[in-house]
């Protein structure tokens, strides 16, 4: 490893961040939710924020009464203009379509799809915790509540992960659960009458005070997060993944040479970083992902691209953003080499300060060699506020991005590792919170790598998922 830091970034390696739940795309005391899709999401697993916001300057205290009485005078009428302002710009005006139509905050999810591209409608379901509680967005008292059991049947839970992203194919089971805290705000429930298909499954349900059987819907719209082996945890620097380790592990080639890595989230789908397709990179027709093995020269099966889908908003420096989709031609098929990384849910306990796993076929050194055999690496979350310290990556570390590896270095992700995964075990399934993105230089001394971020992209994968998924039309920025 380099035992110098260069004074400048180098971006090394090509992802991370924190937070503990996905909050909206904009103020949550307005009580509207959900994200808004031409909005990017705020920040959702970490705790602490990167930048204080700026503290307003008190002036001194005046000791004429009549100056505090003005004072607090001209304090209630802009209090009282700033609510009445809310009130019909964002309360009853509500917010925009992508095609500038303005709705009332009472016609997200309600049923009905009064944006021509739909993203009223497009992100009212959920899933919640490590129990993959079913939540329903409601129109009315604009909060998320968990889907009362009562009368609820697969194909209702089929159509649920349908409308979140995933094929129908790719459906596990549509069981009970215990409710918990979860019901404290109220439920969803299942309204009289008959369910069609295509329907929007939300339309089909109403809001209630109780939910007498006290079960909740608990919905696993995909096998993910699941490894036949665990990995070893004698790490220095890195060592050989294990056979069956990281199944979601792929490889992405070019002429039949490994440039980048990424995760499998779906049988159609491979998550990697934006900073793979810049320029002549972004050709899908010879472009190939490998999968179902752990040495390139050895790999068992290799998948054509349909799509590159970038994120809009990706910008190179600051490596803001840096996320991107493949979507496959054809599915992929699910075996114990093969299998998906679990997206986050909202409630997952993704804080910082855990440990995580890095993997990758990228070189063992900055400008060194790569090997043949993935490799793997234990690494430890930090939260936003310690990674922006002045020594370590002094405010560089946005809400787009988390950071991980080891203060003392030695550990880290390198060149070629670029649009991997970032895992962590929570509930005995493994959850995707980073693709590999950028670093000063690897493995050095207070120079953790950084990744993207994928706890805040979670309702841009999904309504990617969504719009371009099997049968449906291409949208969005994409090669």
């Amino acid at each position: 490893m380099d035992s110098t830091q260069p004074t400048a970034p180098h971006h090394d390696n090509a992802g991370y961040r924190d937070d503990n739940d996905r909050p909206p795309s904009y103020n949550q005391s307005q009580g509207l939710y959900p994200t808004v899709p031409q909005w990017s999401p705020q920040p959702v697993v970490m705790t602490s924020t990167s930048v204080p916001e700026p503290v307003r300057r008190i002036e001194p205290k005046s000791n004429r009464k009549y100056v505090f009485c003005g004072l607090v005078a001209f304090a209630l009428i802009v209090l009282v203009g700033g609510v009445l302002i809310w009130y019909f710009a964002f309360y009853q005006r509500g917010l925009s379509c992508e095609s500038a139509i303005d709705l009332k905050a009472s016609q997200w999810c309600d049923g009905v799809r009064d944006c021509m591209g739909g993203e009223d409608e497009s992100n009212c379901l959920r899933l919640h915790g490590t129990d993959f509680v079913l939540q329903s967005f409601s129109a009315t008292s604009h909060t998320w509540r968990p889907v009362c059991a009562e009368r609820w049947r697969d194909d209702l839970g089929r159509a649920s992960c349908k409308q979140i992203g995933y094929s129908s194919t790719e459906f596990v089971s549509s069981t009970q659960t215990v409710v918990g805290s979860l019901g404290t705000g109220g439920y969803s429930k299942l309204k009289l009458g008959f369910y069609q298909p295509g329907d929007q499954i939300h339309s089909h349900l109403r809001d209630s005070r109780t939910c007498n059987s006290n079960m909740v819907v608990s919905l696993r719209c995909i096998a993910c997060g699941v490894s036949e082996m665990d990995p070893s945890t004698r790490i220095v620097g890195g060592t050989p993944a294990d056979w069956n380790a990281w199944p979601w592990q792929v490889s992405l080639q070019y002429y039949g040479h490994h440039f980048c890595g990424g995760t499998i989230i779906g049988q159609y789908w491979i998550l990697t970083a934006a900073n793979c397709f810049q320029s002549e990179l972004s050709n899908t027709s010879i472009l190939r992902v490998d999968y179902g093995g752990v040495r390139l020269s050895w790999m068992f099966s290799s998948a054509s691209v349909q799509r590159i889908i970038v994120h809009e908003d990706y910008n190179i420096e600051p490596q803001a953003n840096d996320v991107a989709l493949l979507r496959l031609r054809r599915p992929l098929t699910f075996t114990q080499d093969v299998r998906p990384a679990c997206l986050p849910n909202v409630g997952v306990n993704l804080n910082p300060e855990r440990n995580a796993w890095t993997t990758g076929w990228g070189t063992l050194s900055s400008e060194g060699v790569s090997p043949d055999e993935l490799m793997q690496a234990e690494v430890t979350i930090y939260s936003r506020d310690r990674c922006n310290q002045r020594h370590i990556l002094d405010q560089r570390v946005t809400e787009t991005m988390i950071c991980a590896g080891k203060l003392a270095g030695g550990v880290d992700s390198c060149q070629g590792d670029s649009g991997g995964p970032l895992v962590t075990k929570e509930g005995g399934v493994w959850w995707l919170v980073g693709d590999t993105s950028w670093g000063f230089g690897c493995a050095l001394r207070n120079r953790p790598g950084v990744y993207g971020n994928v706890t805040y992209f979670s309702d841009w994968i999904h309504k990617q998922m969504q719009i371009v998924g099997p049968h449906r039309g291409s949208w969005g920025p994409a090669y």
